[in-house]
């Protein structure tokens, strides 16, 4: 049987050393270590370039090599034959190949001394098992499938985001041990991504915001393309670094308005895959675990296609939701409980909104729920319709491939984590009410 790269792909992990054997042109032989031989397709491969040594010189006179790997689990050897095509500097293989390689040289110790400066894209001329009472041919893990389809299936009576969001996460975990798992949202306009469903954290982060571009989440989601790192890396731990980089750069008033990622502190396993439809992103599926090398190339695939069907979930059920074309009635004020009254204080300049001088929420969902208590306030009207919030020109939402419905859901767990007076619930298709529970005082303030 011909072997191709996808049968020996868990040699690709990193787990153990790979080596590289090139030829100078005088005949000259040159053996050395390679930090990464990354997975590119069935007839390619693609090997880190770090710096210009005696290899480098050889393969751009002389593009033929042969790379020997190793199976982590049979210790079985293989041996790659290779002609190298092209380096390539910049877009998804080499952001990839470099979240990876941060992760090796942090768990070498080689943090500043690693750096990638390209990935080397091979062709695979053949693939040779080493002789040998260990050189089995390595098996693909197909634990998975049956996890992956158990998964797709909790996701296909979802009639509402909400409920999609949480079968997702909770099937990940019930199907696929994976314990530790978040959603992530697109905001286009702003360029940043905001979490709206979570698992396994003591605090749920929900409303926290990652920059598109930053950390493996961010980098995955600018490349649309999913990053998988097996060893902690210090540059993509969000849970160390994002607060302190923040504060080195943000203003004291946007320090209050920060809701603390709720990424593991000891992460030593990531996987980010993007949400997309087409070339346009809807968010980010992000799991975690304290396990060195937890995540598996089988695993990357079986997300890929667990997001691939959660992206077009997500689109049709964001659709669905707006098409209620009845707006929804003034309706009488509800009763409120007397006693002290809430205050709702609103800054005009971020749309920020605190409830008691406790910071809830900001952006389009801030700006969303002060229409809604400003409505309860004047008009009497709790009943609400997502399409009459699309139709709202004072609330300046993004265009219709902004997802509303997914900003309601974040504002719902908001509201639900932090006040208990305050809270949204859905009536129905694109319907959802205000319930207030006390007297609510409205303070505006044009900025902070």
């Amino acid at each position: 049987m011909k072997l191709t790269p996808g049968a020996i792909r868990r040699c690709l992990e990193g787990a153990v050393p790979s080596t590289i054997a090139t030829c100078a042109p005088d005949g000259t032989p040159n053996v050395a270590y390679l930090s990464q031989v990354h997975y590119v397709d069935e007839e390619h491969v693609a090997l880190s370039y770090q710096f210009f040594n005696t290899t480098r010189k050889n393969i751009l006179v002389n593009p033929r090599a042969t790379v020997q790997v190793v199976d982590p689990v049979t210790a079985a050897h293989y041996r790659l034959h290779l002609r190298y095509l092209r380096t390539e500097t910049a877009g998804p293989l080499f952001e990839n190949m470099k979240a990876k390689l941060a992760g090796i040289a942090s768990h070498t110790g080689m943090s500043k001394v690693f750096r990638l400066l390209g990935s080397d894209i091979y062709a695979v001329l053949a693939i040779e098992a080493v002789l040998g009472p260990a050189a089995t041919v390595a098996e693909r893990d197909q634990h998975l499938l049956p996890g992956l389809r158990a998964c797709l299936s909790g996701l296909a009576g979802c009639e509402d985001l909400a409920r999609l969001f949480d079968a997702a996460l909770q099937g990940l975990n019930r199907h696929c041990g994976i314990r530790h798992a978040m959603l992530l949202m697109h905001d286009e306009r702003r360029r940043r991504l905001y979490t709206v469903a979570t698992r396994g954290y003591p605090e749920s982060g929900v409303g926290s915001e990652i920059a598109v571009g930053e950390g493996i989440i961010g980098v995955a989601a600018r490349e649309r393309t999913p990053i998988r790192i097996g060893y902690a890396a210090r540059e993509y731990l969000y849970s160390r670094v994002m607060r302190q980089g923040f504060a080195d750069s943000a203003s004291v008033d946007d320090l209050e308005t920060e809701i603390p990622f709720p990424g593991l502190p000891d992460s030593s396993s990531q996987l980010a895959v993007p949400l997309t439809v087409g070339s346009r992103l809807l968010g980010m599926l992000y799991v975690e675990s304290p396990e060195e090398l937890r995540f598996t190339y089988e695993d990357e695939d079986a997300l890929v296609l667990l997001a691939s069907h959660l992206a077009l979930r997500t689109e049709l059920l964001s659709h669905a939701a707006e098409q209620q074309e009845e707006p929804a009635e003034a309706a009488p004020a509800p009763e409120v409980v007397d006693g002290r009254p809430l205050v709702i204080r609103h800054f005009a300049a971020d749309h920020s909104v605190f409830i008691d001088s406790d910071y809830l929420i900001k952006g389009v969902a801030g700006a969303i729920l002060w229409k809604l208590v400003r409505d309860f306030v004047e008009a009497g009207r709790s009943e609400f319709t997502n399409r009459e919030l699309r139709l709202d020109r004072s609330l300046r939402l993004p265009d219709i491939t902004d997802n509303l419905e997914a900003r309601l859901i974040l504002l719902q767990r908001r509201l639900a984590e932090r006040s208990r007076l305050l809270a949204i619930e859905k009536t129905g298709r694109g319907r959802f009410r205000l319930n207030v529970r006390r007297p609510l005082r409205l303070e505006d303030a044009p900025g902070r």
